[in-house]
């Protein structure tokens, strides 16, 4: 039997599915870097998916008095939301699509508080590492 800590990394995950969310939460909590990023700061994200192949997927980081949590559902507070095609995320999920030029191209919509975004990007540099771990294992199909 593979121990759980393990076997997280060894199933394929679809992309966007609660297996996937349930697989990027993991990481975040294992990761001393992002224990270290959310330390002293607050943040709510929203990311809404649509025409996903199960239709619009909303899922949510949230940081809280420096716990972080990763979990299907909006944020509450939130203070950033983004919203984008199934296409533009499995995109910029993959590489194939450069996030930034998604965003001035209009294919992700950016609302709320870009300030606190920006303040925030520690956070965001952390769950980089995150996603390029979850992403060797998931599905995009």
């Amino acid at each position: 039997m593979v121990p759980a800590r393990i076997r997280h990394y060894v199933v394929a995950v679809r992309y966007l599915s609660l297996d996937w969310i349930d697989a990027v939460a993991a990481e975040a909590a294992a990761s001393a870097e992002v224990t270290q990023a959310v330390a002293d700061t607050d943040i709510g994200v929203t990311q809404v998916v649509t025409d996903a192949p199960e239709g619009t997927v909303i899922y949510s980081l949230q940081v809280d008095d420096g716990r972080l949590t990763f979990v299907a559902g909006a944020a509450h507070p939130e203070h950033v939301r983004f919203e984008q095609t199934w296409e533009t995320a499995v995109g910029v999920a993959t590489g194939t699509l450069n996030a930034q030029e998604a965003f001035i191209q209009g294919r992700i919509l950016l609302t709320g508080d870009q300030q606190k975004l920006m303040d925030n990007q520690a956070v965001f540099g952390a769950m980089s590492a995150v996603f390029d771990s979850v992403r060797t294992r998931t599905d995009y199909e």
